[in-house]
């Protein structure tokens, strides 16, 4: 018998639109630093990877970032981690992947405090078999360390993938030998999959688990497949 496939899930950018919940945040920091706040557009920036290293992209001074960090998270903590929404059309494509026998976890550089509640708040904590994100003090994290954290405790002995909407989803998969399925409804630059050498770029939601199975399954391997109609899904939140 086939072992059960593992499909390792980005959050933001990936299964929820998390950039007004972020860009708030963000502009109340760079406020309270008394900092020029960026325009909407630069704030795309902030999505996916960790926040000191999004900080730093904006040339705040290394001594000030912590001040930063504390700033963004007490209004995100309150108010900005619920200004946020599931994609349309992602509960369906979860539960397809679930019922074609995949194994499902989030893998996030959001703090794991924070992915936990907002899985649960917007109905995804049904597919997974766990979440995984970043700690919440300054203890160094990246992608692929999250990714390495999910790996030891899930255990995969079958295929494994994961999906995302930027390059640091590529590159922490591709440091443990795991490909990375992108997804474009994210906050990825022009090209940005492309270059990091993403398996390859699902344009829609409605493709993912067609992409997903794909990316799991090897040629002439019927064992995994999907499921000829979506199966219901939970009510997602607001």
């Amino acid at each position: 018998m086939t072992p059960p496939p593992l499909a390792l899930l980005d959050l933001d950018g990936t299964l929820t639109d998390s950039y007004p919940g972020i860009a708030a945040s963000a502009r109340v920091a760079f406020t309270a630093l008394g900092l020029p706040v960026p325009d909407a557009s630069a704030l795309r920036r902030f999505v996916g990877p960790p926040l000191i290293e999004s900080f730093a992209l904006f040339d705040v001074p290394a001594a000030r970032v912590p001040e930063a960090v504390e700033a963004y998270r007490a209004y995100f903590r309150t108010t900005g981690m619920w200004q946020n929404s599931v994609y349309p059309g992602i509960p369906e494509q979860l539960a397809t992947l679930r019922d074609a026998g995949v194994r499902l976890a989030v893998a996030t550089s959001k703090p794991e405090v924070f992915a936990g509640p907002i899985c649960e708040r917007f109905g995804l904590a049904p597919y997974l078999d766990g979440v995984f994100g970043a700690p919440l003090d300054h203890v160094p994290s990246s992608k692929a360390t999250v990714v390495a954290a999910a790996l030891a405790a899930l255990a995969p002995v079958g295929a494994v993938v994961m999906v995302g909407d930027r390059e640091h989803d590529v590159h922490g998969a591709r440091a443990h030998g795991v490909d990375c399925v992108g997804v474009a409804w994210g906050y990825a630059r022009e090209r940005e999959l492309e270059d990091a050498v993403a398996t390859t770029v699902v344009p829609h939601v409605e493709g993912l688990a067609a992409a997903v199975l794909a990316a799991l399954t090897p040629r002439g391997d019927a064992g995994v497949s999907a499921s000829p109609r979506p199966a219901a899904a939970p009510t997602t939140g607001t």
